[in-house]
């Protein structure tokens, strides 16, 4: 599922849309996407300059994204490497958000994080769910995974649609920064089962 293209950045195929690692081209995008109002509320992390979001490309998120992908077959949920993922339109090839995994510190172990947003213009079309059923597809094939996280604020309902979406099972209210979260997991086994 996972490849290189002709541009050697790594790429997950998608029905309609494709999962693509992080490039300095698509730094403007992330920092238009994680300035709108619906992504700043729920991510407010994300939120930059676009001097800081180039940095950040260039001196993090480039170079976790090949740590990653070149340790890909041996992870496994204790190692810490992040995967940062934009999420791209076959069509048109317009980067319409991101699909990301990485340890949440505020969990208990095993606890890697899938995480995702959608651009406010393509929301509700189920992108979101398809990329993140897409990066749960090749982290259960392609690493030595066994747990997924997720978290989502309790009053974003369009998350939690997500979640459940993707055979996530609900565990529990979780405080992390002082916000209330649901917190969800899904087990390899778990979802071996939904995928027979």
């Amino acid at each position: 599922m996972g490849s290189q293209t002709s541009t050697h950045l790594f790429r997950i195929d998608g029905e309609d849309l494709y999962l693509q690692e992080f490039s300095i081209q698509d730094a403007h995008r992330i920092y238009e996407i994680s300035n709108e109002p619906e992504i700043a509320e729920f991510l407010p992390d994300w939120k930059t300059t676009k001097d800081q979001r180039i940095k950040w490309i260039t001196n993090y998120e480039i170079p976790g994204n090949k740590a990653f992908l070149n340790d890909a077959a041996n992870l496994s949920d204790k190692d810490h490497h992040i995967l940062k993922l934009g999420i791209f339109i076959k069509q048109t090839d317009e980067f319409i958000g991101w699909c990301c995994t990485g340890i949440k510190d505020e969990l208990p172990f095993p606890n890697r994080e899938i995480m995702y947003a959608i651009s406010s213009s393509y929301q509700k079309k189920g992108y979101a769910t398809r990329a993140s059923k897409a990066l749960i597809h090749y982290l259960f094939t392609h690493t030595k995974m066994e747990t997924l996280n997720t978290v989502a604020l309790t009053n974003n309902s369009a998350s939690h649609s997500v979640i459940k979406k993707c055979c996530f099972i609900y565990r529990g209210e979780r405080m992390i920064e002082n916000e209330r979260y649901y917190h969800y997991t899904l087990t390899k086994g778990e979802w071996e089962k939904k995928h027979k």
